[in-house]
């Protein structure tokens, strides 16, 4: 007995100690949630993202080589949306900086209050000679999103170094009080928490000043994630957003900003150095400069193209810096054109894609979402090479400094490749119109 009252007497002296400071873990809705990474600065630095819907007072990355034995943290920021309810999370933003090229990381992210499932990512090789692949597409929401599962299957075996979703998220992210919004977020969870998920917004985002997505996405750069480049294998990615053009309630300057960054940005890529080293430009933007569809005004009201009362149009300045391809979506459809120009084609000299005379555009819109697909206007337009109301997504690879190619996935035809495009060019630089 009293060896038992010894032994009590230590539990609860021992147990007094370890409590002095101890934290409160009454934190019901501290478990993180809405997991995703995009790339920072450079390409092995990677952003990692997340939310939680109490504040959790730390915001901490453990990482490694197959073993988590390193530690990052960052810091978090109250996100309210503009609904009715005002309902609040946490959004947390890790960095991690200088890793390994080439290298698998695993990791899981939380606090003292609960940690994420474990995940991995690959940064990608240094340089620029290596085989870039991509998964490019756009509105895709979290109903009727027909392209998800096929997307999850192939990050899931490595099939991507990044993906880049052109605009509308969710249907929308804001929609009931911004629920369907974190309901998109834990769908797209296991693509975006291991491949690095890079985005531009669309008009689907623009509810309370595009606050949901400006929030929800950490892109590099320091302009709110609406217009960032980067360079990764032989490519520099530039993303833009087009909707500056259409909702100017928020302000004329934005339109300025963005002509004014982008032409220092191409410019920048386009100088003899940097093009020799990382030849091909691309551009991708939500709403598209030219496409055929026959139930949408923006394939004829063209403000990306030509600008507001004739200043700040972009097409120009894809001549100016020799823009190789232009990525739109939109359009719930998939379309492909011939070398365009002010709606003239300028095939290259020997076939249209070998040393094209003009950028090239692709319209990706076809993911999925609740409002279906698009139809076109016939006969299609002379600049239209190929086109189809198929839900899909677009498969991308830089293979080196001469050669990319494109292919329209079907999901509708269970994953057939429905069209592909090699582009080949053995001189980048500025078109001679």
């Amino acid at each position: 007995m009293e060896l038992f009252f010894l032994f009590t007497l230590f539990s609860f002296s021992l147990a007094s100690i370890l409590n002095q400071g101890a934290v409160t873990y009454d934190c019901p809705y501290c478990q993180p949630e809405q997991i995703h990474i995009a790339f920072g600065e450079k390409t092995n630095d990677i952003k990692i993202t997340w939310s939680t819907f109490n504040d959790t007072q730390e915001s901490t990355v453990e990482y490694g080589e197959g073993i988590m034995e390193k530690e990052a943290t960052g810091s978090a920021t109250l996100f309210t949306d503009g609904g009715k309810e005002k309902r609040s999370q946490w959004i947390h933003t890790v960095l991690l900086k200088d890793l390994k090229f080439n290298t698998r990381y695993v990791y899981h992210v939380g606090s003292v209050y609960g940690w994420s499932e474990l995940f991995s990512f690959k940064t990608p090789p240094e340089g620029e000679d290596w085989l870039l692949r991509a998964a490019i597409y756009g509105d895709m929401g979290n109903k009727n999103a027909h392209s998800l599962s096929y997307l999850q299957d192939e990050a899931e075996r490595d099939h991507f170094d990044v993906i880049l979703h052109v605009g509308d998220f969710a249907y929308d992210m804001d929609t009931e009080d911004a629920r369907v919004g974190d309901e998109f977020m834990r769908q797209i969870q296991p693509l975006a928490a291991t491949v690095p998920y890079m985005t531009c917004p669309g008009n689907h985002e623009e509810k309370y000043n595009f606050s949901n997505y400006v929030n929800r996405f950490s892109m590099p750069g320091p302009d709110s994630n609406l217009y960032y480049s980067f360079d990764l294998g032989p490519v520099h990615f530039v993303s833009v957003s087009t909707e500056v053009y259409y909702f100017t309630e928020y302000g004329l300057k934005l339109i300025v900003n963005q002509y004014d960054w982008l032409k220092e940005d191409l410019a920048e890529a386009n100088t003899p150095e940097n093009r020799s080293k990382r030849p091909w430009i691309i551009l991708f933007g939500h709403r598209p400069m030219y496409c055929s569809n026959s139930n949408d005004i923006d394939c004829s009201v063209e403000l990306t193209r030509v600008g507001i009362a004739g200043m700040f149009g972009l097409e120009p300045l894809l001549i100016e810096f020799g823009v190789d391809v232009v990525i739109w979506a939109h359009e719930h459809s998939y379309e492909r054109s011939w070398p365009l120009y002010d709606n003239v084609v300028y095939n290259g000299t020997e076939g249209p894609y070998i040393n094209p005379g003009a950028p090239v555009h692709i319209v990706t819109g076809s993911a999925g979402c609740q409002e279906s697909t698009d139809p076109f206007n016939y006969p299609a337009a002379a600049w239209s090479a190929f086109r189809s109301t198929d839900y899909g997504y677009t498969r991308f690879k830089a293979y080196n400094q001469t050669h990319i190619y494109f292919e329209q996935v079907s999901v509708d035809r269970k994953g057939k490749v429905i069209d592909s495009l090699w582009i080949e060019k053995h001189k980048h630089e500025a078109y001679n119109l």
